[in-house]
């Protein structure tokens, strides 16, 4: 009789899940396919698509208790889960997708795991004529929230939910505990809820998971998440950088600034690992290991997701795109090259070479780090609210901050700040004129602009941290120059305008008597 892979079990009749491990000894007296499919449905959720992620998804499900069916395109990577990590729990391994259907109990719960886009659809198309009404499909990937939006229409069309998810934590985190993100209805959380609730992150016995909201919510947020994410770890960039030019400090030594940031309110998984990567040293070189990094920064494509869509929405968020932007620039060798003997004409950084100098100008890039930050969450939560009411999604903000506290890559202590403003005020129009946030980024008000100032005497880029403070700045502004912008609209396009004494749309006659009338 040949092997049976760990996690299947074989009744005293022989039923098991088709295909897998039988071979030839199945009898002449086995029963119908749909009564053997009836027999074998005990997984609670399944997973098909075991690269990393998949794999260390499946994992975690299985560590919680959890009977989790699993299928890959490729069948030895099935095998190769279960043979490798079978000890961890249930695991009900298929070759087909029929059979992997089949093993799941109703209504079935299937975690998609395979590259975004079209992969994702044909995983879909062959799902679908096997499902039933009520079934769950859950798409955990990096997925275009209108492409989610679509794929929700389509199943409901056809009496399934599409649960669109985002998953943040990169492989640990998927393994020992994310931050998910579930859109989908209300109706689907009732089941799958307690499930991904319980593999989720926790802090303070609260699970890293809610329900964002309908149809692509959740892929919304994941994407603004990984957005804010994009603006952070720049911010983080920039600091490193101001350090490295202002005090001529070692990479090592700057890590080890980065580590003692980590205990004050710049808390976060982010300044953490860059503490671990300032201070690793480069076996092959015995250089410091940034060094030996090529300076060209790649990227997936959610943070130009967030960008155009803050363009779409008509939202200012300006350290995320100046983020991005970086990011491309970085790889813009031919335009870099041909810059390198631009003239610069910097003035250089006066840091005083005695400890008292030097502890107030770690201190002023700390401080105005941590201001950049704040506008960073802040664009960020302006986006998911003016999303959140352009498609009718009733989005929690204080709950986002919440599930982001663990598991997920922004993870920072102050997100419980973010939570307590927003319990305060769920409608707050502004992050940053929450009264904490006002008080913490005013007390770094003088740091951060003499850091901005001082880059740009020093030829020091500083994208993120001179748009984050500009941004500030506009804000707070009593008054713009977006008059005149807007008094140019008029003069060359008759776009009309609005006045500051009395209600109305006007145009002014420019090429003729200059008169106004109203629109």
């Amino acid at each position: 009789m040949a092997p049976t892979l760990p996690g299947t079990r074989r009744s005293g009749d022989g039923h098991g899940l088709a295909g897998l491990a039988r071979g030839t000894r199945l009898a002449a007296t086995r029963p119908s396919v749909r009564q053997e499919r009836t027999l074998s449905a005990r997984a609670q959720i399944g997973v098909t698509g075991l690269a990393v992620m998949g794999r260390n998804l499946a994992r975690n499900f299985a560590r919680n208790g959890f009977t989790v069916a699993v299928h890959n395109r490729s069948s030895a990577r099935t095998k190769s889960l279960v043979a490798e990590h079978g000890d961890e729990g249930d695991f009900v391994p298929s070759e087909s997708l029929e059979d992997f259907v089949a093993s799941l109990e109703r209504p079935r719960k299937v975690v998609v795991m395979v590259k975004a886009g079209g992969p994702t659809d044909a995983v879909i198309d062959e799902l679908v004529p096997l499902l039933e009404q009520g079934d769950i499909v859950v798409d955990a990937g990096n997925a275009h929230f209108p492409d989610t939006i679509r794929r929700e229409k389509d199943l409901a069309a056809k009496g399934l939910h599409f649960v669109g998810t985002g998953v943040s934590g990169g492989e640990e985190g998927a393994l020992n505990g994310p931050s998910i993100m579930p859109g989908g209805t209300a109706e689907s959380y009732e089941s799958l809820g307690p499930i991904l609730e319980k593999i989720s992150a926790h802090v303070d016995g609260v699970p890293c998971c809610a329900h964002v909201g309908p149809d692509g919510a959740g892929h919304f947020v994941k994407m603004v998440h990984n957005g804010i994410e994009y603006a952070d770890m720049q911010l983080i960039a920039e600091a490193y950088d101001l350090l490295r030019q202002g005090l001529g400090a070692s990479a090592a030594e700057i890590g080890g600034i980065f580590a003692e940031w980590n205990t004050g309110d710049l808390e976060s998984f982010l300044v953490e690992i860059t503490a671990e990567v300032l201070r690793h040293q480069d076996a092959a070189t015995g250089q410091a290991f940034v060094d030996v990094v090529l300076d060209q920064a790649e990227q997936k494509g959610t943070g130009r997701w967030t960008v155009q869509n803050g363009l779409d929405l008509g939202v200012p968020i300006t350290g995320i795109a100046e983020a991005t932007f970086a990011r491309s620039l970085s790889g813009s060798v031919p335009q870099r090259e041909a810059a390198a003997n631009l003239p610069a004409h910097t003035a250089g950084w006066e840091v005083g070479k005695d400890d008292a100098s030097r502890a107030r100008f770690v201190e002023d890039v700390r401080q105005a780090l941590y201001a950049s930050k704040v506008v960073a969450y802040s664009q960020g939560f302006d986006q998911i609210a003016a999303a959140s009411a352009e498609y009718g999604w009733n989005i929690d903000r204080g709950a986002m901050a919440r599930i982001w506290r663990g598991g997920c890559i922004i993870r920072a202590g102050f997100l419980n700040r973010i939570t307590e403003a927003y319990e305060r005020d769920e409608n707050l129009p502004l992050l940053i004129a929450d009264e904490y946030f006002a008080d913490a980024v005013g007390a770094g008000l003088a740091s951060w602009r003499r850091i901005v100032a001082g880059a740009a005497q020093a030829g020091i880029p500083t994208p993120a941290f001179s748009s984050s403070l500009a941004y500030y700045d506009a804000v707070r502004a009593p008054r713009l120059p977006a008059a005149l912008v807007q008094a140019q609209r008029d003069f060359f396009g008759a776009h009309t305008y609005r006045r500051t004494d009395r209600d109305g749309t006007f145009h002014t006659d420019w090429s003729g008597d200059r008169t106004e009338a109203e629109a």
